[in-house]
């Protein structure tokens, strides 16, 4: 699939001998073939994945908010522990993808009012020199966070804006859908080409047909997909059919779909006071060694991109002045 060059993209341009005809890629989109591979999205889930899998994936997944809460020191409130920055700091050939949370600060951010802690976490982007994924708003559609679209579009927009006007060129711009029931009005909240690097999903437990609308958005818009969060949620990785059930339809879903990015949410969702009434339960891959085993079957495949010392020249990352 062709993409078009969007201004402020520094994608990877291969041209052919003599031909006019470029071929652009958004930013930090991988070569044809291959699939950034991410975990998350808790500290301690993180790491109990890292300990078994004995294999260190292309990215890593945490959350912050506009203040910064589990950016720079470790913040946990009822789901896990977040600290972004120690997941760079310990895993230096990695990319980051952040899922920066707004619902309580969208408006403010819209009409001006922080710029301040806007810049400051670009800076703090702009300064750990590698990749990074930033879903602003994550699932804006969803109706448990009560966006409103027009300010979210001002809000988003907002961010890019102050990021491009301070340098903050290490960063990729992920516009992430919950892809469920509700999500056919996309264009309502759609920021425009320019300023969406990357259009996200969703898989959790919803029909396939619900996330198919969104990828055709991306690919109408010659964005490629992200699915930014997944996890076996409700079918549960101790049951012993959850592979066929879950994972294969996934796998399925992603070849088919051409998706360039997968993070997977190895959890136990009961564990954290803040998931346990949604009765989606253990998705750690770890807890069931045939789930494990064939996991690590699929992802070891070269389509899947792990952690390397040349993973970020492979996504055309520039390094950031100091």
């Amino acid at each position: 699939m062709s993409r078009r060059l969007v201004p402020w993209s520094l994608g990877l341009l291969l041209i052919a001998g003599t031909s006019d005809v470029v071929t652009a890629t958004s930013r930090y989109e991988p070569p044809d073939g291959k699939i950034i591979l991410m975990v998350g999205q808790t500290q301690e889930d993180t790491q109990a994945y890292l300990d078994a899998a004995k294999i260190l994936p292309a990215g890593l997944m945490g959350y912050t908010a506009i203040h910064g809460e589990g950016l720079q020191s470790p913040y946990k409130r009822g789901a896990g522990t977040q600290y972004v920055q120690k997941l760079s700091s310990e895993h230096p050939d990695t990319v980051l993808q952040i899922g920066l949370y707004l619902v309580e600060s969208y408006d403010a951010i819209a009409h001006g009012e922080m710029d301040a802690p806007v810049d400051r976490l670009g800076e703090w982007i702009r300064h750990i020199h590698r990749p990074v994924f930033l879903r602003l708003g994550y699932e804006f559609d969803s109706p448990d966070n009560h966006y409103q679209d027009v300010l979210y579009i001002q809000a988003y927009r907002r961010i890019v804006d102050r990021f491009r006007m301070h340098g903050v060129t290490n960063v990729a711009f992920v516009w992430h859908s919950y892809a469920s029931v509700g999500s056919q009005k996309l264009a309502a909240w759609y920021p425009g080409d320019d300023y969406v690097d990357w259009v996200g999903i969703s898989y959790f437990n919803q029909p396939q047909h619900y996330m198919q609308p969104v990828v055709q958005f991306a690919h109408d818009h010659g964005k490629p997909v992200m699915i930014c969060e997944s996890s076996a949620a409700t079918f549960k990785t101790q049951y012993a059919n959850s592979w066929n059930l879950w994972f294969v339809p996934f796998f399925k879903f992603i070849a088919s779909n051409d998706i360039k990015a997968v993070c997977y949410i190895s959890c136990d969702w009961d564990a954290w006071p803040q998931f346990k009434n949604l009765n989606w339960g253990e998705t750690r891959l770890q807890t069931n060694p045939e789930i494990l085993r064939h996991w690590l079957d699929e992802t070891e495949n070269d389509r899947y991109l792990k952690s390397s010392p040349d993973l970020f020249k492979l996504l055309g990352y520039l390094e950031n002045p100091a």
